[in-house]
């Protein structure tokens, strides 16, 4: 299936770009999300007409993007969660309690759909975690994980 990006997708493609993508991942995926349009003759006009302002917003988005970049790069931040003796974790550290945590310390609203650990954080220690800002920028913190009951 034919469709034209509206955004730059990071291994996918740039703004403006006609590319052939599997049915599923366009409309599931990039049409869904508004990244990307049907290719008929009228979108690939309109397309062309507002392909200097997409450029901007793109633009806009990459500034945005360095920005909690630099406020965010190696920074590390601690969760508190409950474990057993052997130091594993009940459940998992999930994307949305490291938003919140980054909300709460830096006031930085982050989507937990960009927020990829490294390996699933299951046990207490420090992990490495990316966050994709943009297409073009990715970031690295670090998550301390301690169990709850020692600091009671």
């Amino acid at each position: 299936m034919k469709v034209i990006l509206l955004e730059n997708v990071r291994k996918v493609g740039s703004i403006g770009e006609i590319i052939d993508v599997k049915r599923g991942f366009a409309r599931n995926f990039l049409i869904a999300k508004k990244k990307a349009l049907f290719a008929s003759k009228e979108n690939i006009k309109e397309v062309e007409k507002i392909k200097t302002e997409l450029n901007k917003k793109d633009q806009d988005r990459k500034s945005t993007a360095k920005e909690i970049d630099e406020k965010l790069k190696n920074n590390e931040y601690t969760i508190k969660k409950l474990s057993t003796e052997n130091k594993e974790l009940y459940g998992s550290v999930k994307p949305t309690e490291i938003a919140k945590i980054i909300k709460d310390e830096e006031n930085i609203e982050i989507n937990p759909s960009i927020i990829q650990p490294i390996k699933e954080i299951k046990s207490i220690g420090t992990f490495i975690v990316n966050l994709n800002l943009h297409s073009e920028i990715q970031s690295q913190i670090k998550i301390k994980v301690i169990s709850q009951e020692e600091n009671q």
